[in-house]
């Protein structure tokens, strides 16, 4: 399954980037602005994605963060509250910002860039490197979210009507 990532910003727009669909552009003038920028800064998969998407950008962000750029080393709800507290930007997943309550005066400030693309995978432990595993628990579970029935449950599930997820495992290299 894939969803998208979402640059969420203060309605104020400090940076002036709400709407754009450029994610790099948008990055720079959060950059040259000074508008504060929550990283998760936990070393997941979102995080990666916001290393990968300054580097995109042109920004070498290790070398170039001053304080508008706020490391907290948490994960995804921390980083939304955190941006809520300080009308500051964040990159989410849209699925986690669709669930998310606590949004203050935050808005999605640029989407549909193919570069925010996120894709979903699943995979069994090794049960031989890790004998704890039930293995076929883990199969029957990976067996069942790439069967049709699970497909069509990633694909109806929404939050408010807004679907999270999109199923793509019939499709070849996904």
């Amino acid at each position: 399954m894939y969803n998208d990532f979402v640059l969420i910003g203060p309605k104020g727009d400090p940076a002036k980037v709400n709407g754009s669909k450029d994610i790099a552009a948008a990055l720079v003038k959060i950059k040259n602005a000074g508008a504060v920028f929550i990283s998760r800064g936990d070393k997941s998969g979102t995080h990666s994605a916001e290393l990968n998407l300054w580097k995109a950008a042109g920004v070498n962000i290790a070398a170039d963060k001053g304080p508008w750029y706020r490391d907290i080393g948490q994960g995804m709800g921390a980083a939304l509250n955190a941006a809520s507290a300080s009308n500051a930007y964040v990159l989410a997943d849209r699925g986690t910002w669709l669930s998310f309550k606590n949004r203050g005066d935050l808005v999605i400030s640029v989407e549909g860039d193919k570069r925010l693309f996120n894709q979903y995978g699943v995979m069994l432990v090794n049960p031989t490197k890790h004998a704890h595993v039930k293995k076929e628990a883990g199969q029957a579970f990976i067996d069942w979210l790439i069967s049709p029935e699970g497909q069509k449950a990633i694909n109806d599930y929404k939050i408010n009507g807004q679907q999270l997820f999109f199923p793509n495992a019939s499709v070849p290299g996904a």
